[in-house]
């Protein structure tokens, strides 16, 4: 497990309580000592006591003889990981990605990242997507979860060894769509939260996560996606715990922008962790326009977090669009 955040360090729990040896990175040792010694993690979730897991700073240390290679870094900072952690992988392992984005710049999922950095077969990548709040599947509430992967019986073996009473994880071989769902989930939880913050009610709400939806789907579609997929786990119930949650960063990330709040405010009542949507919602907005998708949900919150559009200018262009049919 590469990655002892809130979802790496959840994930490292789900794996460890379905029977599989599990050895977590931390990248600042005093973590690493913490989850080693007190099996738990000082930063995230630091109330949930955890089974003993192995933990380490040392990647060579976690990676020796791992059969499976959890990638649990933020999506942005994936590609220079991976790099640092490509010549220390199993050449047969099995590279599952936790991380939900499109990277700045290239465009590509993560996925294409793991495969363009280590040069692994796409076959031996995996991705998991669905609606998974760290600290509800922390504490042992029921969630299911997608694990897709071109290669079957790899998404099979990576179903096994996660496992477990609570978590429950379903295969599918469209990759393409979990990543695509899992990226744009956070933009349109930003945008859900900003209009929270507004006061704005639920069917507000219901209708921006509905409209999402349709920006999602018009977007996996051209890329390929399953349309399916996106009705699923991966894609409406992956949306819908982000989009409601309190627990979700997106969300509370917007919410303090729809308040009044700066940017610098929303990072701060986000303790510091990453809301994905905030750059995402740029690399998306790219992605889409370079295949002629339209997006104007992604289009306004990328507006207001980086081009300095109020809140109520955002709304007023959502609400203010020709009326066609649904």
């Amino acid at each position: 497990m590469l990655g002892a955040g809130s979802w790496g360090t959840a994930f490292a729990k789900v794996l460890a309580d379905a029977g599989t040896d599990v050895t977590i990175w931390a990248r600042r040792p005093e973590v690493a000592a913490a989850l080693a010694s007190d099996h738990r993690n000082p930063d995230y979730l630091p109330d949930i006591p955890l089974p003993p897991i192995a933990a380490t700073h040392d990647p060579a240390v976690a990676l020796d003889g791992a059969d499976i290679a959890v990638f649990a870094v933020p999506s942005q900072s994936l590609r220079a990981n991976a790099t640092e952690w490509k010549g220390l992988i199993d050449p047969d392992a099995t590279l599952l990605s936790l991380a939900k984005g499109i990277e700045t710049g290239t465009l590509l999922r993560m996925s294409e990242v793991i495969e363009q950095v280590t040069g692994a077969d796409r076959s031996r990548i995996a991705v998991l997507s669905g609606p998974n709040l760290a600290r509800e599947i922390a504490v042992g509430q029921p969630a299911a979860s997608v694990i897709a992967c071109c290669d079957n019986d790899r998404a099979v073996a990576v179903q096994h060894a996660s496992a477990t009473g609570y978590f429950r994880p379903y295969t599918n071989a469209d990759v393409v769509g979990c990543e695509i769902g899992g990226a744009c989930k956070n933009v349109i939880a930003l945008a859900c939260g900003i209009a929270s913050g507004m006061g704005l009610g639920d069917n507000s709400i219901a209708s921006l996560i509905t409209r999402g939806l349709a920006e999602i789907i018009r977007l996996g579609v051209v890329l390929g996606a399953d349309p399916a997929t996106l009705a699923g786990l991966a894609g409406i119930g992956d949306l819908v715990a982000t989009c409601t949650s309190p627990l979700s960063r997106n969300r509370s990330f917007g919410h303090v922008l729809g308040a009044g709040g700066s940017m610098d405010a929303a990072q701060s009542a986000t303790h510091g962790q990453v809301a994905e949507g905030v750059k995402s919602c740029t690399s998306i907005r790219a992605l889409a326009e370079r295949h002629g998708v339209e997006m104007p949900l992604t289009t306004s919150v990328h507006q207001v977090c980086h081009e300095g559009l109020s809140v109520r200018k955002a709304v007023d262009n959502l609400l203010g669009r020709r009326i066609k049919p649904e």
